[in-house]
């Protein structure tokens, strides 16, 4: 079916939800690694709370895709999930900084994570649904400009409310500037989702017996896993090489994401006790300099095909990862909280290049019929790793670093470093084998759209695999 051309407004208006599922992500990655530690988690036990976030995108996201795509209600196919997943996911975010125990904090992000997934995975499907292929590339564009907004919006909120003269903690320690911003995301997740279920119309199904006897007959799983493991037996040999540099580079980034606002708090603040002020404000500032990694990812990922063009899509992706892991190890020598706007800038420029590359460099391997399969397999080898991370970092830390080392924290910001500087080393043994003949990848893209998987955190199309 030939879809009517969306105006500009229309697009924004499908895309607007974006911005409170990414304030929701925003929140919950640069602050629960400090509410924990506020609520008593040791460093060495922050790894296996966050096993809520690999776990829940693991299992949730193919389960509401699949049932999505056999739905369609009143409010049409994908609209019911946005809906579900906002209410939840709201108040998980307005509960969370009331947290009075740890493992209530736990429990409170697992529904958080499960309730996001609900309304995000629905949405990377909202695209292939709503827009033409020549439309596709402004509507991931503005997902972008979404993500991007929520992910800033998140970090600046409580470090605003300390420049409006908040202080003061919950009973349970938490600062009420964390609080606050928690209790406003909900708001702002919620009426966000809102506006895009209220502002936007799904097409049904074309023919409505087909798509009755489909949902019928599709019930089973069966199916589904057997595709999945003829793709990794038949994996290409680009795809097996570009593994061990998803596994590293992802393991780096999240060595970030759990252990980079500790790290700042007691490296950068001297905090000692997580109860104290100067843990507080090292708190907000790690969320605050995070912020930037995201404004730097939109700033420069339009730039990086240019770059590819000029050189190639292997070096411009070593480069951009060599420039991540600069950014994680300079935090050793940082003192003043400013200058760790310029490592999250350093870490920016390697997230763009993570968003993009490894999937442009990977179309280029696979069979154009199947590369929506073999994009889902490829996404194992970013939330494996972060599973076995959260299972086995803990007794590492412990064993090496000592129970109660307060260092800790920052000794595993720089692990996460090396380990984007042999993500960046192992990118050289990668085969580029080019492009596959934009005719086949369109005709593939009727059958099966072609979407970037998303995994502990929105990512973003930058056009590289699905521009005009």
């Amino acid at each position: 079916m030939q879809k009517p051309r969306l105006s500009f407004w229309q697009i924004w208006n499908m895309s607007f939800g974006f911005l409170g599922i990414q304030f929701g992500w925003g929140l919950q990655l640069g602050n629960m690694s400090g509410i924990y530690e506020k609520l008593g988690a040791n460093p060495d036990q922050l790894p296996i709370l966050w096993l809520a976030a690999p776990l829940t995108g693991l299992i949730v996201q193919p389960i509401i895709g699949s049932m999505s795509d056999r739905t369609w209600t009143r409010l049409g196919r994908r609209r019911p999930y946005f809906l579900v997943g906002a209410l939840l996911a709201s108040v998980a975010l307005f509960f969370m900084p009331t947290s009075s125990t740890l493992w209530m904090a736990a429990g409170l992000l697992w529904i958080l994570d499960a309730s996001i997934n609900i309304s995000m995975e629905p949405f990377r499907a909202f695209v292939a649904d709503k827009l033409n292929i020549d439309q596709r590339t402004t509507g991931f564009v503005m997902q972008s400009f979404f993500i991007g907004v929520g992910a800033t919006l998140a970090g600046w909120l409580p470090l605003a409310f300390r420049r409006l003269g908040v202080s003061g903690n919950t009973e349970s320690g938490i600062p009420l500037t964390i609080k606050y911003a928690f209790q406003i995301g909900a708001v702002a997740f919620l009426l966000a989702v809102l506006w895009t279920v209220f502002t936007t119309k799904e097409y049904p199904p074309e023919d409505m017996e087909a798509f009755n006897r489909m949902r019928r007959e599709k019930r089973g799983v069966a199916a589904g896993f057997s595709e999945i493991l003829t793709a990794m037996r038949e994996m290409p040999r680009t795809m097996r090489q570009l593994a061990p540099v998803q596994i590293f580079t992802w393991l780096g980034l999240f060595c970030m994401w759990l252990f980079y606002v500790p790290a700042v708090a007691r490296h950068v603040f001297g905090a000692v006790d997580p109860q104290s002020e100067a843990y507080t404000r090292g708190v907000e500032w790690g969320g605050f300099a995070m912020s930037f990694m995201n404004i730097t990812c939109f700033a420069v990922a339009f730039l990086l095909p240019r770059l590819a063009d000029a050189t190639s899509r292997k070096t411009v992706h070593a480069l951009c990862l060599i420039c991540g892991a600069l950014g994680l190890l300079s935090v050793y020598l940082i003192s003043d909280p400013w200058m760790l706007v310029v490592s999250m800038i350093g870490v920016g420029i390697a997230w763009a290049s993570i968003l993009s590359m490894p999937y442009a460099i990977l179309s280029g391997a696979l069979p154009a019929a199947r590369m929506g399969v073999y994009m889902g397999v490829f996404n194992f080898f970013i939330v494996i790793p972060e599973i076995i991370q959260a299972l086995t970092f803990g007794p590492l830390i412990r064993g090496i670093f000592g129970k109660d080392n307060p260092h800790s924290s920052l000794y595993v910001v720089l692990i996460g470093g090396c380990f984007m500087l042999l993500a960046a080393v192992l990118v050289t043994r990668v085969r580029d084998v080019g492009d596959v003949p934009e005719g086949a990848v369109l005709e593939a893209d009727r059958k099966e759209p072609l979407t970037v998987p998303e995994s502990v955190q929105p990512v973003p199309s930058t056009g590289l695999i699905d521009k005009e």
